[in-house]
């Protein structure tokens, strides 16, 4: 039996990069699994016919995760297709760096929002609809909030704000016996960092070189933290902080 075989998970932004690679995984181990989108409707289609062309099962389904309606949305659609859920990925979030004579309040409630609030709301959204035996909620912060990086000022406070989140709601709520915990990963390939010009540029060179196992991460390094978490193998932990940067600290 698959490690997650009738287990129900909902992914946020799910369309590309780190999300579609959780939603991937969590779809091999067994999951059925809502694969959330914002915008991206191709890349949340490609993701959903990979899992099922490979014989898993998985949906896509569009909400913002700051609205609350798109969020009702979400698990409705999660409900009709699969039932009550188990596992929720908050995923979804978004990035900008700059100094600080560069930042601009459009630029803090535009990552505040999706990172800190939309976070809450898609959490809030979730625990109504959790299964009666309770579940995971992972959340995906971040290795700046350890390492502070030059020019992360908005960035780097909303993943503090994740890390105390999730310390919080893991207190909260574990009488429901959900359990929540965050994988905070280093620099990721994905294709967002490529449209950023991360990938290729000095920052990505001194991240290789400050990272002691040589390399930025992939996609699998991260999804494969997110299966553990999800599955029984993690019934012990909750509250915890995974770095997950290849040693950065």
């Amino acid at each position: 039996m698959k490690k997650l075989e009738n287990k129900v998970a909902v992914v946020t932004g799910a369309s590309k990069g780190i999300g579609a690679g959780i939603a991937k995984h969590l779809a091999e181990a067994g999951a059925s699994v809502v694969v959330n989108y914002s915008s991206a409707k191709a890349g949340a289609d490609a993701v959903v016919a990979e899992i099922t062309t490979n014989g898993g099962k998985a949906i896509a389904v569009q909400g913002n995760v700051t609205n609350e309606a798109d969020i009702t949305r979400i698990f409705d659609e999660t409900q009709k297709a699969f039932g009550a859920v188990d596992i929720l990925v908050n995923n979804a979030g978004v990035y900008k760096f700059g100094g600080i004579e560069e930042i601009t309040a459009e630029d803090f409630h535009q990552q505040f929002d999706t990172n800190v609030l939309g976070l809450l709301l898609t959490t809030k959204g979730a625990v109504k609809n959790f299964n009666a035996n309770g579940g995971s909620i992972i959340n995906i912060g971040s290795v700046v909030s350890a390492i502070a990086p030059v020019g992360s000022s908005i960035y780097t406070a909303t993943k503090g704000a994740v890390d105390s989140i999730t310390h919080v709601l893991a207190k909260e709520l574990a009488g429901k016996k959900i359990r929540v915990n965050s994988i905070n990963p280093g620099m990721v390939e994905t294709e967002g960092t490529h449209t950023a010009g991360i990938i290729g540029s000095e920052m990505q060179t001194e991240v290789v070189r400050t990272t002691p196992l040589g390399r930025v991460g992939q996609p699998d390094d991260i999804a494969d933290v997110a299966v553990f978490l999800a599955s029984e193998d993690a019934r012990w932990l909750t509250g915890e902080i995974l770095l997950a940067g290849g040693g950065v600290r």
